[in-house]
């Protein structure tokens, strides 16, 4: 199961409908404790990933910051980096 969403706004280029349809289905999972719902519950995990990923680009549309947009290889570089220490022995 998913256990990172990732920062999406304030980024150059912006995030792509994927990447926010991506987020959605993460969180969704998160939430509903399963990578894969039952047949039964198919429906609702869909009406909800679509749910969550509409709220998400209306948000990232609507937000405002003055701080310039950060980019996405230097972020990755960082995180990179990051775990490497972290897991260093």
């Amino acid at each position: 199961m998913c256990r990172n969403i990732r920062q999406l706004h304030n980024f150059e280029p912006p995030a792509t409908p994927d990447e926010v349809q991506a987020a959605a289905l993460q969180y969704v999972r998160k939430v509903a404790g399963a990578a894969k719902p039952s047949q039964r519950n198919q429906a609702a995990y869909d009406r909800a990933v679509a749910a969550v990923a509409e709220a998400t680009a209306t948000l990232l549309a609507e937000l405002v910051t003055t701080a310039p947009p950060k980019d996405r290889e230097i972020e990755a570089a960082k995180a990179r980096e990051r775990a490497r220490e972290r897991y260093a022995s």
